[in-house]
C-alpha cells in the first residue's frame, strides 16, 4: 500500500549552495533551519531590490531510511522550487528541474540506505538569467526563490500507479461517461497482465474539503434543464472511446473490476442519475482506483472530479449546455514578505475571497500554474479557471522553447484532473506569433487533454489564431470610450470563441490612498468594461486585471516596486473597485452596499461633492439626511444596464425640501434644486448650458438672488460652517433594510481585525493566517487617511511575518500569524496605535 510522508519540517538552509553539503560530512552550523514552503529572502512590503533573491541557494534534509522501505519503492516530491533545482541524494546528483511552477519527482530506492540517515538535497538557482521561461527579457512580477512549495516522499510497492487521469466525458441528463486511464510502472505490458484493477464512484458531501472525511451519498436526478441532448457536444466523446480494452469486467455495486492491459489502461464507464458541477453547484466526486494481484491490494490512488461540459463555441461559453458567461479575475501567487511561499490556508483564502468577497465566478491563473491547494479549493466552492504555461511577453532560442513544450506537458498532465480548469493557456502572455512554436504547444495539450480547449492571451488584433479561443487583453478603455471592442475588431477567425483575457490595470494604476475621485473612477472602469462586455453576447466573458497589487521589476510599477493594479491591495484589503464585483452577488446570501463616498466636500476640489455612487445587489437605496428621507432609488435607475447589479448614480441629497421646507413651488424647486445639485457636482465653472440657463430664469423670473442661491447651496448641500450632516442610505430588498451605511464627520478612529481562521493547525508544515487591519470610524467607514503606525505584538505559539511595526496605507494593512514547529496552546495578537483602543485576536494552536 502507498505510504504518504511529509517532509516539510527540518530543512536546513544557506544563502550559497556549495557541492559538500549534499554528503554526509558537511558541518551544518551555519545553515538556518526553515520549513516548507520557504522563501530564500524575507523581503520589505516596497522597494524591493529583485535582485536581492536572486542567487544559487542550498537546501540540506536527513531522511532516515526505514527498513520497512525494504523492497518497496520511494518516490520523492517537490512542489515547486524557484527555478532551477537539482536534487542530491547522499551525494548523488539525481535530476535538474527547470521552471518553477511545476513539481518534480524522482524514485530514490535504490539511492537511499536503509536503516540509516541518508541526505537529501538541492541547489535552487532563482537567478533571471536562466534559459528557461519566464525568463529572457523584462518581467512585469517578481519571480522569488526558494523551495516555495510542499514536499512529500511516497513509500510503495515496485509496481505502482504512477499516473491516473479521470475525465467526464459525453455529459448529458440521464447519463454520463467516465473516462479513466491508469498509468502503471514498475513491470512489463507482459507482466502487468496479471494485475486488475477496481474503480470506485462516490459522492462527496457538500462542504467537504480535499482532506475531509468523504462518505457515498445517494445518487440524485440530474434536473432535465440542466443539460438538454441538443446541447451536449458532439465532437467532445467519440464513439470508439466507449469500446473497453478489458478482458473481463463486472460491477459490484459501486465498483467495476477489469484486468490492466498494459502500461496504459483506458476505461469508459457508464454512469446514471450525476449531480452536475457548476460555479452555482459544485459537486464533486470521489474516485478511487485500487490495483489486485492475485487479490491483493498493491496500490491505490484516489482523485476527485466533477461532471460537466465546458464548450467554447463562436457565440461565448456554455456550461453544462447553457450559455454562461464568464466573470473573473487574474491572480498572481504571491504575498507582502514572503513572495511565493505560503501554506495551504492562505490559498484557499484566497479562494474563498474570489468566490465570497468579490463574487466572481472565474480566475485566470496569470502567468503560470499555480498551487494545488487553491485549484482544490476552486474545485470544492465552483471557480472556472483559466491556467496557463509560464512566460510574459519573451520567446527565447530553441533551448528555451524546448523548455517551454516541456512546461506545457507538466502542466497538462499534473493539473489535468482540476474540474475547475475549463482553458489551457499555451501561448506565452502577450508574446508575438510564432506558429511552429505554438503549433507545438497547442498539440501537447490537445493530445495529453482532448477535452479541454486551448487558449493564448495575446495585446494585438488579427493574431494567427492556432487554439481554440482568441485570448485578448482588450485595454482600450480610457474613460471615456466604449468599456470594450467587438470581438469582430480583433479576432482573426470570428467562427471561433473570444475572451477578454485582461482589462484595466496599467491603464489606471490606483492606491488605496489615492483620492477620493480617482478611486470612484478606478472602480467605474471596472464596471464600464464588465457591462459592455455582458452586452456583448459573443464575448465568453472578461478577467479583470487584477485581484491585488503586487511586487513587481523597477521597469513597472510607481518607482516603490509595486504594481496599484489590483482591486485589492497586497494583503487583499478592498479598493473601491473591489465593490463592483462585491455587488454582483446573490442578494439571497448576502446583501452587499458600499457607497463611494465619505460625503466629506473638503476632500474635493473647490468642495464640489461630485458624483456619489451605490454599488449594491438590493432592491433599492433609500436615501437619508439628517433622518429625513430625501429619495429611493431603485435598480432600473444604473446606466449600467447589462450587469446583474449596476452602479446607481446618487444625485440628489435635497428631495422635496424646498418645497416642505421652504415653501418655494415645485417647479421653481425643481429648478432650485437642480442647480443647487449640479453646482456641487460639476462646480460654479463646468456647470451644464441647461443649468446656467435656469439659473439665469431664477433670477429673472423668480427675483432670486444670486445670495439666495449661496445660502439655499450652504444649508441644503455643501453644509459650511452649519450643523454636523448625517447621510444615511438603506438597502433594501424584499421590502425589509438588508444593509445600511451610515455617513457623518468621524469622532472616533477604531482599528479592526478581520481574520480568515482562528484555529491554526501545526502539523505537516506551519500554518498562517492572514490578519486584514483597517481604521474605521464609529459607523464602521473606513478612515482611509489614517495612516498612523501599528504596533504588532504576538504572545504565545505563534509569530509575526513581517514586521512587528507597520504603518496603514489608505487606512489599511495587513499581518500574518505563523504557527511555530511543536508548539500548542492559545496565542493572542495585539494591533496597538497611539491612544486607539487595542485590538486583539484570540487563536488556539492545535
Amino acid at each position: 500500500m502507498r505510504e504518504k510522508i511529509m517532509i516539510n519540517n527540518g530543512w536546513l538552509f544557506s544563502h550559497e549552495f556549495d557541492k559538500a553539503m549534499t554528503g554526509n560530512d558537511y558541518d551544518e552550523a551555519n545553515m538556518e533551519k526553515v520549513r516548507l514552503p520557504h522563501n530564500n529572502k524575507e523581503l520589505a512590503f516596497s522597494y524591493i531590490n529583485e535582485e536581492d533573491y536572486q542567487e544559487i541557494c542550498g537546501y540540506r534534509y536527513h531522511l532516515f531510511g526505514e527498513k520497512a522501505w525494504e523492497g518497496k519503492a520511494v518516490t520523492i516530491t517537490f512542489l515547486g522550487a524557484a527555478h532551477e533545482a537539482v536534487l542530491y541524494v547522499n551525494g548523488e546528483e539525481i535530476l535538474t528541474h527547470s521552471t518553477g511552477y511545476t513539481a518534480f519527482s524522482a524514485e530514490i530506492s535504490d539511492k537511499l540506505k536503509l536503516g540509516e540517515d541518508n541526505i537529501i538535497a538541492l541547489s535552487v538557482d532563482s537567478r533571471e538569467a536562466l534559459n528557461t521561461p519566464p525568463f529572457g527579457k523584462v518581467i512585469d512580477y517578481m519571480t522569488y526563490g526558494g523551495i516555495y512549495r510542499e514536499a512529500f516522499i511516497e513509500v510503495h510497492e515496485k509496481v505502482y500507479l504512477s499516473d491516473v487521469y479521470v475525465m467526464p466525458v459525453d455529459v448529458k441528463k440521464e447519463s454520463s461517461r467516465l473516462k479513466v486511464r491508469l498509468e502503471m510502472a514498475g513491470a512489463t505490458p507482459d507482466e502487468l497482465k496479471d494485475y486488475e484493477y477496481r474503480i470506485r464512484l462516490n459522492k462527496l458531501e457538500a462542504g467537504e474539503g480535499a482532506e475531509a472525511q468523504r462518505a457515498e451519498m445517494p445518487e440524485a436526478e440530474v434536473p432535465e434543464t440542466e443539460t438538454p441532448e441538443t446541447e451536449a457536444p458532439e465532437t467532445e466523446t467519440p464513439e470508439t472511446e466507449a469500446q473497453s480494452t478489458d478482458t473481463k469486467e463486472k460491477t459490484e455495486k459501486t465498483s467495476i473490476l477489469g484486468n490492466i492491459s498494459g502500461t496504459v489502461t483506458e476505461k469508459i464507464i457508464n454512469c446514471k442519475r450525476v449531480n452536475l458541477w457548476s460555479p452555482e453547484s459544485p459537486n464533486l466526486y470521489r474516485v478511487t482506483i485500487e490495483i489486485y494481484k492475485d487479490d491483493e491490494l498493491i496500490d491505490s490512488r484516489a482523485v476527485r472530479t466533477g461532471f460537466r461540459t465546458a464548450v467554447f463555441r463562436k457565440d461565448g461559453f456554455y456550461l453544462n449546455g447553457r450559455k454562461y458567461k464568464i466573470r473573473g479575475i487574474d491572480r498572481h501567487q504571491c504575498y507582502p514578505y514572503v513572495g511565493y511561499a505560503m501554506p495551504k490556508s492562505m490559498q484557499v483564502m484566497d479562494a474563498d475571497i474570489i468566490k465570497n468577497e468579490l463574487s466572481l465566478n472565474a480566475v485566470r491563473t496569470s502567468h503560470y500554474p499555480q498551487s494545488h491547494d487553491f485549484l482544490d479549493r476552486c474545485d470544492e466552492i465552483g471557480i472556472l479557471v483559466f491556467t496557463e504555461f509560464p512566460g510574459w511577453q519573451h520567446i527565447g532560442d530553441e533551448a528555451w522553447k524546448e523548455q517551454a513544450v516541456e512546461n506545457v506537458r507538466e502542466m497538462v498532465t499534473q493539473y489535468r484532473n482540476h474540474t475547475s480548469i475549463i482553458l489551457w493557456g499555451v501561448r506565452i502572455n502577450e508574446s508575438p506569433d510564432d506558429d511552429e512554436f505554438y503549433e507545438r504547444t497547442n498539440q501537447v495539450a490537445h493530445e495529453l487533454d482532448p477535452y479541454r480547449a486551448t487558449g493564448g492571451v495575446r495585446n494585438f488584433a488579427k493574431s494567427n489564431l492556432l487554439e481554440d479561443v482568441y485570448t485578448y487583453n482588450d485595454f482600450s478603455h480610457t474613460g471615456k470610450n466604449p468599456g470594450c471592442d467587438p470581438k469582430k475588431k480583433i479576432t482573426s477567425d470570428m467562427d471561433k470563441a473570444y475572451l477578454i483575457s485582461e482589462y484595466n490595470g496599467h491603464m489606471y494604476p490606483t492606491k488605496v490612498y489615492d483620492c477620493e475621485e480617482h478611486r470612484l473612477e478606478h472602480a467605474l472602469r471596472h464596471a464600464r468594461v464588465i457591462n459592455a462586455a455582458a452586452r456583448e453576447k459573443d464575448i465568453s466573458g472578461s478577467f479583470g486585471w487584477c485581484m491585488f497589487d503586487y511586487n513587481t521589476h523597477k521597469d513597472f510599477g510607481s518607482g516603490d516596486r509595486i504594481c496599484h493594479h489590483g482591486i485589492m491591495d497586497m494583503f487583499r484589503n478592498p479598493k473601491l473597485a473591489a465593490a463592483v464585483y462585491e455587488s454582483q452577488g446573490d442578494p439571497d446570501k448576502r446583501v452587499t452596499l458600499t457607497v463611494s463616498s465619505s460625503m466629506d466636500i473638503g476632500e474635493h476640489p473647490a468642495g464640489n461633492l461630485g458624483s456619489v455612487y451605490a454599488f449594491t445587489n438590493a432592491d433599492s437605496v433609500k436615501v437619508y439626511k439628517n433622518d429625513e428621507f430625501i429619495k429611493e432609488y431603485t435598480a432600473s435607475d444604473t446606466e449600467f444596464k447589462d450587469l446583474p447589479h449596476g452602479a446607481i448614480l446618487i444625485d440628489d441629497f435635497i428631495g422635496e425640501q424646498l418645497v416642505e421646507k421652504e415653501g418655494f413651488p415645485k417647479k421653481q424647486a425643481d429648478m432650485i434644486k437642480g442647480l443647487l445639485l449640479d453646482f456641487a457636482r460639476y462646480g460654479m465653472n463646468d456647470l451644464p448650458v441647461k443649468t446656467k440657463l435656469n439659473a439665469a430664469k431664477l433670477m429673472t423670473a423668480y427675483k432670486m438672488t444670486y445670495d439666495d442661491g449661496v445660502n439655499l447651496f450652504g444649508k441644503y448641500v455643501g453644509n459650511w460652517g452649519g450643523f454636523v450632516t448625517t447621510y444615511r442610505f438603506d438597502a433594501i430588498y424584499k421590502g425589509e433594510v438588508a444593509a445600511s451605511v451610515t455617513k457623518t464627520p468621524a469622532n472616533k478612529v477604531m482599528l479592526k481585525a478581520k481574520v480568515d481562521h482562528t484555529e491554526l493547525c501545526d502539523k505537516d508544515t506551519y500554518d498562517v493566517a492572514a490578519i486584514r487591519i483597517s481604521a474605521v470610524d464609529e459607523n464602521d467607514n473606513l478612515c482611509t487617511y489614517f495612516q498612523e503606525p501599528v504596533i504588532i505584538k504576538a504572545e504565545g505559539p505563534v509569530e509575526i511575518i513581517g514586521p512587528s511595526i507597520i504603518s496603514l496605507k489608505g487606512g489599511m494593512g495587513g499581518t500574518y500569524v505563523k504557527t511555530l514547529e511543536g508548539q500548542k496552546g492559545e496565542a493572542k495578537v495585539s494591533l496597538i496605535s497611539g491612544g486607539i483602543p487595542i485590538e486583539t485576536v484570540q487563536f488556539d494552536v492545535i
